[in-house]
């Protein structure tokens, strides 16, 4: 199953998300802020990211924007709050394939997750 790399702040959200993703087969790496997820990115490249917006030291955008020049292909996946549309649009033309508004059910987060997977299999 596809590696997915969690990035948010939050350990609430980090265990949340893990026990979901891990109960559906996939694996997870986790990362607590913007700077280490470019790190393990460079480090792990996992086939996917999940990663909230708003985080200290460096936020979403900022890594989004640095891990998509590593790789260019990167499949991620941004979290937001409702208040921050206009970031949410942002990072969809820094190359985010999907974001989703926390707190995302399980069923959204499940259906990101194998559409990003499968459109970038069949591009």
């Amino acid at each position: 199953m596809a590696k997915v790399m969690i990035v948010d702040d939050s350990l609430f959200m980090q265990k949340h998300i893990t026990r979901l993703l891990t109960q559906n087969g996939y694996d997870t790496i986790v990362a607590e802020d913007g700077e280490q997820a470019v790190c393990y990115y460079r480090q792990d490249r996992p086939d996917i990211v999940v990663m909230d917006i708003m985080m200290p030291h460096k936020d979403g955008l900022q890594a989004l924007s640095e891990i998509r020049q590593i790789d260019p292909q990167a499949r991620v996946i941004m979290l937001t709050a409702l208040d921050q549309e206009i970031a949410a649009t942002r990072a969809i033309h820094l190359g985010a394939r999907d974001f989703l508004v926390k707190p995302a059910s399980p069923e959204r987060l499940l259906n990101a997750l194998r559409r990003t997977l499968h459109a970038s299999v069949c591009a």
